[in-house]
């Protein structure tokens, strides 16, 4: 018997800084019960849903701190949360996460379609600074404002209502790096759930990079990397002008060959739908991506052994 499930990308429009909690949350319930009237039983929201993206702006105090959830869920969400379990469907979506200790997390959570949480992943790859650039009218703080997820990159295992999916998370900028999707792969894992906030323009200086660079960029790391892990992948957006800083849209659902099958066609809030056959995915875990086959993890130290390049010694003069 195949195994589907049926998910929605819950492309969001841009959230400015003047934009009340209650109203971003009024947002993201519309976007759930449209997911949920297309047969929708996974909804995957973007990072840091429930606010702008803050890291682009130099914040101290409470003004930083108000944008932290202590909790998930809490008061402020628990509406999405009774909003999801009265309609029978689940959803991932990514928060700025302060836990009871103080650290900070740019982190993401699994809920179920019973309410209860499934997994909760925290990004390891942090882009940006720790200081600002002088002079940059936007800034890419999320170095300074959070601390590297330590739990590397789990796979779940889900119940009944989404067919027992091996279920993996990302958060933006880990898209780009193809350990991170290795690694579930590893774990055999079936649907990858990435949302993002993603400049559009170079976040680090320069103009060398546009929107159009950037979301093909985006476009491109979620169809390769699908399809060398045999893995269906919903990459989310928040997208937009946030007080006058772009974020690119492009979001996209990515069957396990790496093809699209669909994607946003705006900068606002809009919902993409697939079917996805989890059982797809054998093709490629049991023939050209059977790792246990043809990998050779041997060859492969310097990619746990450093962080940075080591360049072959020059020539020497002749």
């Amino acid at each position: 018997m195949s195994r589907y499930v049926t998910v929605a990308a819950a492309q969001m429009g841009p959230t400015q800084r003047a934009d009340s909690r209650a109203h971003t949350l009024d947002r993201l319930i519309r976007l759930l019960e449209e997911a949920a009237a297309r047969g929708a039983t996974l909804v995957v929201f973007p990072e840091l849903a429930f606010t702008t993206f803050f890291p682009r702006w130099l914040l101290e105090g409470e003004e930083l701190d108000r944008y932290f959830e202590r909790a998930m869920p809490n008061p402020a969400v628990q509406p999405l949360f009774d909003r999801a379990r009265e309609l029978g469907v689940g959803f991932n979506i990514g928060y700025a996460e302060l836990t009871p200790e103080g650290e900070r997390f740019n982190s993401t959570i699994l809920v179920q379609p019973d309410g209860s949480i499934l997994g909760r992943y925290r990004k390891v790859h942090l882009p940006g600074s720790v200081e600002p650039r002088p002079g940059a009218r936007f800034q890419q703080l999320e170095k300074r404002y959070f601390s590297y997820g330590r739990t590397g990159f789990p796979a779940f295992r889900a119940g009944a209502a989404w067919s027992g999916a091996i279920i993996g998370m990302m958060i933006c900028n880990d898209r780009r790096w193809p350990e991170a999707w290795r690694v579930l792969g590893l774990q055999g894992v079936e649907l990858v759930c990435v949302g993002y906030n993603s400049a559009a323009y170079d976040p680090n200086g320069g103009t060398s990079e546009d929107a159009s660079l950037r979301t093909f960029h985006s476009t491109l790391v979620a169809q390769a990397n699908a399809y060398m892990n045999a893995t269906w992948a919903v990459a989310v957006a928040k997208a937009g002008d946030e007080d006058g800083s772009g974020l690119i849209g492009g979001s996209c659902i990515v069957d396990p060959d790496g093809r699209i099958v669909a994607q946003a066609q705006t900068l606002g809030d809009e919902v993409l739908v697939a079917e996805c056959d989890l059982d797809r995915c054998r093709q490629g875990k049991d023939k050209m991506f059977n790792f246990g086959q043809h990998r050779q993890p041997a060859q492969y130290g310097p990619i746990t052994e450093r962080a940075g390049v080591i360049e072959p010694a020059p020539l020497a003069a002749e």
